[in-house]
């Protein structure tokens, strides 16, 4: 239980970390910056109290918010993906169920499996996040343009993480 603390507040730390010290520096196609940080919330564990999902949550985008001054923008898009994702990790869940002392990740479940969850994640995330932003749907073409393309840099970071960091 400890192990899982320590390597959690470590993931904490280095996710926040990358998301501010290079993440929001790389601004790609003139407006997209990838929001990484949204793996944090993503990679939990499954037993997790939803008081403590949502706290994280709150966390993890206000200190996000902090760093772009976006006024709370981050912090209420974190906190509604945080609030669906024992819907939807119920929802996708695998016929067996999920393996005692596992975490959601591409290794245990697979490529099909962690795509889907992290689509459905990142989906809901960038809407919110984009909406909060506009705060309307005149312009919902580039609304939606931006939506996608964001969230396409930001799904192919997450699973290339997979690879790279949290392989066997």
């Amino acid at each position: 239980m400890i192990q899982i603390f320590q390597s959690t507040i470590f993931r904490f730390i280095s996710i926040i970390l990358l998301q501010i010290l290079l993440f929001n520096n790389i601004i790609l196609f003139n407006n997209t910056i990838p929001y990484i940080y949204i793996l944090f919330i993503l990679i939990l564990p499954f037993e997790i109290n939803k008081v403590l999902l949502l706290c994280l949550g709150f966390i993890t985008g206000l200190l996000i918010d902090f760093s772009f001054v976006s006024y709370g923008v981050h912090t209420g898009a974190t906190v509604l993906i945080a609030f669906l994702r024992p819907f939807i990790l119920q929802y996708i869940e695998p016929r067996g169920g999920y393996l005692p002392n596992t975490q959601p990740l591409l290794k245990y479940y697979g490529l099909i499996w962690f795509f889907k969850y992290a689509l459905s994640i990142v989906l809901i995330h960038h809407f919110m996040l984009f909406f909060l932003y506009t705060f309307s749907f005149e312009a919902f073409d580039i609304f939606l343009f931006r939506m996608i393309i964001n969230s396409a840099i930001t799904l192919f970071l997450i699973i290339l993480s997979q690879y790279f960091i949290f392989r066997t």
